[in-house]
């Protein structure tokens, strides 16, 4: 699954990023789903086998409704969220 993200407030030139799964095949990275462009700059965040959760159906739904709303486009900026928050005692 690859997930594009609007990262202009993050300061990345162009303003997207893209989140990606895989899984180590003989010592190297093969992502699931499309391919990103040869010569992207990554960063790798490796997920600990020990830690595991678990989920009810209705949070695995919840997620799952929530990746597609945002694959949508159907998103909060990150200017909006921090407005919020500071608003929230």
């Amino acid at each position: 699954m690859v997930v594009k993200v609007d990262s202009r407030s993050a300061g990345h030139e162009n303003g997207r990023m893209k989140v990606a799964t895989g899984r180590v095949v003989g010592g190297k990275v093969v992502l699931e789903g499309e391919p990103l462009a040869e010569g992207a700059v990554v960063t790798v965040v490796a997920q600990d086998d020990a830690d595991t959760f678990e989920v009810t159906p209705e949070e695995e739904r919840a997620l799952l409704d929530a990746i597609a709303q945002a694959d949508r486009g159907q998103v909060v900026s990150w200017e909006a969220l921090r407005d919020h928050l500071r608003r929230t005692p």
